[in-house]
């Protein structure tokens, strides 16, 4: 399991780290700016040298210098943040690097660890006032190393400082000059991923022992170039029973698929029947996407309940799935009267007056007379309701997920969506980690809030997410009807007897990865098709 962290979280355990005796601060702050030079050479190869290579602490001043002719400005912070920025300006110097250091703050008042370190570069440079005159240094520089903040930033970076950055901003744009961020850029929250005031983009972000929430929710990902990860130690230090303590209930996972293979003794129905409703004439394209997606990922039978008007359309498209005639709410009931049927989608192509008529059935009106059947909703089921949102709440049970983008998600829950869209006036701000949480707790069941930054969260607070950025970005994803495969996906899964918070993890997973798999030109038709191609990969 690997999780994505809080700024309170993280601190947390640098705290535990520090009070087991095992190590310093001083220590952990080393660590990170050996980290940050080694990302920084690792990530660009050519600031080593000829070939790439960089060259050694071991190596004399001349070799040094003969392989090496790079600048560095740096800009460090009034807190710990400063204190690493202190530590790489001293590495890259000891490199044979130029390197300019500039302070935004007070050295007087420096945490000890960072003043410790402010004093051992001034042993080898000086260190001058971050003004708007200095920056223009930045002009012609190899590499800005931001070390203003980090994840510890509370209010938005506004007035003279904002205007600071936006000069590096643009001077680092007009000479390609590289910008790497120590932990997350400044002006960024680091658990929301949300610009608090001005924000210092960066090419690389590094951030220590884990990623942040920030770093691939919202604008996180696209505001920090590159997510890299260094190691501090911390494992080394901590046993994952003491780290999980520190976590407590708000950890927050890293999305994994969860798939098993069929047994060679199993039948078609060991795999459970899914049951998917379409719309009407001309709007039966969703439905089967999902049906199609629900099928391939091994539920032993997919129908889809279509209406008279559209048996002829979909009866011509289709081979391996079922259809039965359903209509009306009464036909609903008499369908669900086949107890084998064990998970529903509802929502692709219903259409909103359909939807209203057999959500209320699929949920058992609120009064379930057999063991739950498990009920995605989605798209028309969801919007449906954006009239009286509590109707749904009221009926839905803990066997449900919930699958909005955005604007179904803001019908659903107006207040949530409010919070989340409010530009935040401090930080940790508002994220869409908390207001999947909210949202699920209200709704009393799993919800799957879609996005590159997709969050899955259950009424219990459980939360998972998956961030289709860095080197597993999707773009193709962004078409037609590749939404409504994903709910396929769940619904198949769900079929097969997997939990809802499972089910809508490795759902995620799985959706993200057939469309890497595939690459350019997808089309929501080809997710399913990549499936087969994606499991063998897993060993399934």
């Amino acid at each position: 399991m690997t999780e994505l962290l809080t700024s309170a979280q993280m601190r947390a355990i640098e705290m535990a780290a520090i009070e087991s005796g095992d190590v310093t601060g001083l220590e952990l702050m080393e660590r990170a700016g050996q980290g940050v030079v080694k990302a920084i050479f690792e990530e660009w190869p050519e600031l080593g040298g000829e070939g790439g290579v960089a060259p050694r602490p071991s190596d004399s001043p001349q070799s040094i210098s003969e392989k090496v002719k790079q600048r560095a400005v740096v800009l460090c912070g009034p807190g710990n943040n400063g204190g690493d920025g202190f530590v790489v300006a001293r590495l890259l110097k000891d490199r044979g690097w130029e390197v300019d250091v500039f302070l935004f703050g007070d050295a007087g008042k420096l945490p000890p660890d960072a003043r410790v370190n402010f004093d051992r570069w001034c042993e080898m440079g000086a260190v001058e006032a971050l003004t708007m005159e200095q920056v223009e240094r930045v002009s012609g520089a190899t590499l800005l190393v931001d070390a203003l903040f980090g994840t510890g930033l509370g209010r938005p970076i506004t007035g003279g400082l904002a205007t600071i950055l936006g000069r590096a901003k643009k001077l680092c744009r007009t000479h390609g000059t590289k910008g790497l961020a120590i932990d997350i850029p400044s002006g960024l929250c680091a658990d929301s991923g949300r610009a608090l005031g001005a924000v210092l983009p960066a090419d690389l972000t590094v951030s220590f022992h884990r990623k942040k929430l920030g770093h691939v929710l919202a604008e996180g990902s696209g505001l920090s170039g590159y997510a890299a990860v260094a190691s501090i130690g911390l494992d080394d230090v901590l046993s994952a029973q003491t780290e999980a303590q520190r976590l407590g209930s708000g950890i927050v996972r890293e999305v994994s698929p969860h798939v098993s293979r069929k047994l060679a003794q199993s039948h078609k129905f060991c795999h459970g029947h899914a049951l998917i409703l379409s719309g009407s004439a001309g709007k039966t394209g969703a439905a089967r996407l999902a049906a199609r997606g629900a099928l391939r990922i091994g539920a032993g039978l997919v129908t889809l309940g279509v209406p008279h008007d559209a048996q002829a359309e979909v009866a011509a498209q289709i081979t391996a799935l079922m259809m039965c005639e359903l209509g009306d709410a009464g036909a609903f009931a008499h369908v669900l009267q086949d107890g084998r049927i064990n998970a529903l989608c509802l929502g692709p192509g219903l259409g909103l007056e359909r939807a209203r008529q057999l959500v209320p059935v699929a949920l058992g009106g609120g009064v379930q007379t057999r063991p739950k059947r498990s009920v995605l909703l989605d798209a028309d089921a969801l919007t449906a309701y954006a009239d009286d949102p509590q109707e749904l709440f009221e009926i839905l049970h803990d066997s449900c997920v919930l699958t909005p983008h955005a604007g179904e998600f803001k019908r659903l829950f107006p207040e949530i969506a409010a919070k989340l869209d409010a530009a935040p006036t401090y930080g940790p701000a508002y994220s869409k980690v908390d207001a999947t949480r909210e949202a699920a707790k209200r709704a009393g069941c799993v919800v799957l809030f879609k996005g590159a930054d997709t969050v899955i969260a259950a009424p219990d607070g459980r939360c998972a997410l998956h961030a289709a950025v860095y080197d597993r970005a999707a773009p193709w994803l962004a078409t037609a009807g590749a939404g409504d495969v994903l709910g396929g996906l769940i619904t198949g899964l769900l079929a097969r007897g997997l939990a809802p918070m499972q089910a809508a993890e490795t759902a995620a997973w799985l959706h993200v990865e057939c469309a890497r798999s595939f690459g350019a030109g997808l089309i929501a038709e080809d997710l399913p098709e990549q499936l087969p191609a994606v499991l063998r990969a897993l060993g399934v």
